[in-house]
């Protein structure tokens, strides 16, 4: 696949439709791979007259990988996510992002406004104080390290489908074994098991965001679930109160992924934005 780059950072992405089809930037969350917005999902969109464009972040996935010391910031990671859409040659897209995907969304308009068309903040929040407190246990997930793949490859695949579990959604499960199969899958294309710590070091270091927000004029809708247990609901309410004429989208079961049940739920906000910005 293609790649974009940001000075000496590579940027791997791929693009569904149509290049003249207007734009839609997805931006994936911590540690995730741009896999998680899968080719279905795209696909929707690219039925519904969109080009959807994915991508892994840095320290994820094919992207460049950094090592032991080095970091990064979650401007640098929008300067990412703006070098792809230079890439594909895009001047604006509307910017949909998950989690820590949805700050650096956040984080593209905020610094490069004529970018944006329109933000869909998805299961994120703006940084202020008590926005990212996880509960016991969806907090458990990002801090306990996996099982070596390469000494136990059960434990490891068990490990992840459990975490994937407890912060997921209970109002929309996941197909039987497909969380197994996306473990397996995710692990065959890339594993890099220190960058989660690197992108959550520049998440905290962004620090609050909410006056940042107020100056935003982009269409935004704000979509989280009522269930969420690792960024909880107040993420997305939050984020919502920042942003000038922002629409809170609130879905009971929704935790924090995106099964196939989500799919539509997802590309209606996406959509919902992007048409407030062509009105």
């Amino acid at each position: 696949m293609p790649r974009a780059k940001n000075g000496a950072v590579e940027i791997e992405y791929e693009s569904f439709g149509p290049a003249e089809a207007p734009a839609v930037l997805l931006i994936n969350g911590l540690g995730s791979q741009m896999t998680r917005w899968p080719a279905a999902f795209c696909e929707k969109l690219v039925a519904k007259g969109y080009r959807a464009i994915r991508f892994d972040n840095r320290d994820t996935g094919l992207s460049t990988w950094f090592k032991p010391g080095e970091s990064y910031s979650l401007s640098d990671m929008a300067a990412d996510a703006v070098a792809v859409l230079d890439a594909v040659g895009v001047n604006k897209a509307h910017v949909a992002g998950v989690s820590m995907g949805g700050m650096i969304g956040q984080a593209v308009a905020i610094e490069h406004p004529d970018r944006v068309l329109s933000l869909t903040s998805i299961m994120s929040a703006s940084g202020a104080p008590g926005t990212m407190d996880p509960t016991p246990e969806a907090g458990a997930v990002l801090t306990t390290a996996p099982p070596d793949p390469e000494a136990d490859r059960e434990a490891f695949i068990a490990h992840g489908v459990k975490n994937a579990l407890t912060i997921g959604s209970p109002g929309y499960p996941w197909p039987e074994g497909a969380l197994r199969e996306r473990v397996i899958a995710e692990h065959g294309r890339a594993f890099n098991p220190t960058g989660s710590a690197r992108q959550m070091a520049a998440i905290r270091a962004d620090g609050d965001r909410t006056e940042r927000l107020a100056k935003l004029s982009v269409p935004t809708v704000v979509l989280h679930g009522d269930d969420d247990p690792l960024v909880r609901r107040v993420g997305g309410e939050a984020t919502a109160s920042a942003i000038p004429g922002a629409e809170l989208r609130v879905i009971p079961g929704m935790g924090h992924d995106l099964p196939p049940a989500l799919h539509d739920i997802f590309i209606d906000a996406i959509l919902a934005a992007a048409a407030r910005a062509q009105a």
